[in-house]
């Protein structure tokens, strides 16, 4: 869902601007004792915020999975095999410095041929396969509903609730236009597209046309750059303006270029190999995913990922707007049939007009023994009331598949906000939470950034699921499930959580009532691959 994308951060980042994101034990300390830790008063270190997820509770009370304890205790002097990981995502950068060592490469395909060398149905997929072909903007699921038209399903529902986004989205770009337009005369004023706060106050009160752009940056630049102003601006244009021209917009058919239908499973002749997408900077999302699992660890260029024998496998399924639920099903088919073992999928929306098809499509990666990890969604909502597409179990009715993890986001400050304030959750429809807040990997064309959600939770979980499969491949997908939700740190104190920010007991927000933890998950891997 577009929603799971969005800069989290955007609309608080301009509110200034309208004054007007065996042996070992399996926890070092008794958990009745963990909950009583002391609190960190101070801020997190720039180079330990960097790998905060990689962190250990009792050690740096951060919850953290524990990644660099378990390498240090658990993993030194010991060589894995290699683990394909689909990214079901909206591309990666495949060249990144980080990533090209660790990318997936088909070796049955030949590059370049134009022939299907190894008759998967795919011509020549490299390094996996562009769902979208050359598109990039969609709709929202719920705007392709009301586009059908009456006798829809959920046609009532889902037209109730655009009218609301509509409603909802009109004042953000009233405000946006108001600040693009004040940037503007001031370009136009200092004819440069820099200025600074000096430079703003120093326009003459003579001017009176500049008086309310004039206004505006003396209070942007009082709490920013202009860099950073621009930056962020980018990023709220891409998002405001994406929800009234796509993702709400009933008359956009993003569709029309991929060349296919979208309602029929059948149509499978599309798509192409281009996994970056024809936009790298579209691809941000899945290069970040992608080098959160398997950024080349201990090359002091970024930060590391969770495994150091993950393959990364790109399949472009995921649109600026919600994904088809056709693209979803055929990647998560494709990523089972060409070997991947753990699946990421970072993504979800809150209406699906063929959910059985995704469902069918994990039942499939079950059955090739596959664990596909799948983010909870940033709307802070409840699973157990709402349904959030995909998932492994709707309407509260039984799991219809053993192979998923469904995880919530942490932020970095262990207490009463670790659960981050985005996150969704569900004591039923919520496995287990892992690091999602402030998490830094890469972004395409060789950058790095911070960014947050529960998108980033899942590919923590998904590298400690491959970390398990890459020392113990013995291990089943079931397995490594059970492994991850029953070696996780169990806490019980006090969290915040949900629309309303009402305070209940970590224990309740998820099945585990647990954080996951690396160096408990390998230590439990070694006692159940030896019996």
């Amino acid at each position: 869902m577009k929603r799971i994308f969005r800069p989290l951060y955007l609309s608080l980042a301009f509110a200034f601007a309208l004054a007007s994101c065996g042996p070992q034990k399996m926890v070092s300390t008794p958990v009745e004792n963990i909950d009583n830790l002391p609190l960190k008063t101070t801020p997190i270190a720039e180079n330990d915020l960097k790998r905060w997820s990689h962190l250990d509770l009792v050690k740096d009370t951060v919850p953290g999975m524990s990644v660099d304890k378990a390498y240090a205790e658990l993993l030194k002097g010991k060589k894995g095999q290699k683990v394909i990981v689909g990214i079901v995502d909206s591309g990666v950068d495949i060249n990144h410095e980080d990533l090209k060592a660790v990318i997936w490469t088909n070796p049955k395909e030949i590059a370049g041929n134009g022939i299907d060398d190894d008759k998967n149905g795919y011509i020549d997929d490299i390094h996996g396969w562009n769902f979208l072909g050359n598109a990039v903007h969609e709709q929202l699921e719920m705007t392709r509903i009301v586009k059908k038209g009456p006798g829809t399903p959920e046609y009532d529902k889902a037209k109730a609730e655009l009218e609301e986004e509509l409603k909802g989205i009109q004042p953000q770009k009233q405000q946006l236009d108001f600040i693009v337009n004040a940037e503007k005369a001031l370009v136009g004023y200092f004819k440069k597209n820099d200025f600074t706060l000096e430079e703003v106050k120093a326009i003459p009160a003579t001017e009176t046309s500049l008086s309310q752009a004039k206004a505006v940056f003396t209070q942007v630049l009082s709490n920013s750059t202009k860099a950073d102003f621009d930056k962020q601006i980018e990023e709220f244009k891409d998002y405001i303006y994406g929800q009234v021209n796509y993702n709400l917009n009933v008359d956009f058919d993003g569709r029309k270029i991929v060349g296919d239908n979208p309602d029929d499973l059948k149509d499978t002749k599309y798509g192409n190999n281009n996994v970056v997408g024809p936009e790298p900077k579209e691809a941000k999302h899945g290069t970040h995913v992608a080098g959160i699992v398997a950024q080349v660890r201990g090359n002091n260029k970024g930060g590391d990922g969770v495994t150091n024998n993950a393959e990364i496998m790109t399949l472009r399924a995921v649109p600026n707007g919600d994904e088809y639920d056709k693209d979803i099903a055929l990647a998560i088919r494709y990523a089972a049939d060409n070997g991947a073992k753990v699946i990421n999928g970072s993504f979800g929306k809150y209406y699906s007009q063929h959910k059985e098809w995704v469902m069918d499509a994990i039942k499939y990666a079950e059955s090739k023994d596959v664990l596909v990890v799948i983010a909870a969604g940033n709307e802070s909502y409840d699973l157990d009331v709402k349904n959030k597409y995909p998932n492994d179990t709707y309407d509260g009715s039984p799991e219809y598949a053993k192979n998923v993890l469904i995880i919530g986001a942490l932020s970095p400050t262990y207490g009463t906000k670790m659960v981050a304030s985005f996150s969704n959750y569900g004591k039923n429809n919520v496995d287990i939470y892992a690091p999602g807040d402030k998490i830094y990997a890469t972004t395409p064309l060789n950058t790095y950034e911070y960014l947050q959600g529960t998108s980033m939770a899942s590919p923590n979980v998904a590298g400690v699921a491959t970390l398990i499969r890459s020392y113990y491949p013995s291990l089943t997908a079931v397995q490594v499930k059970q492994i991850i939700m029953e070696s996780g740190t169990p806490l019980k104190n006090t969290v915040t959580i949900g629309e309303d920010k009402h305070k209940a007991n970590f224990a309740d927000a998820s099945k585990s009532g647990r954080i996951v933890n690396a160096y408990n998950a390998l230590v439990l891997a070694a006692k159940m691959a030896k019996k």
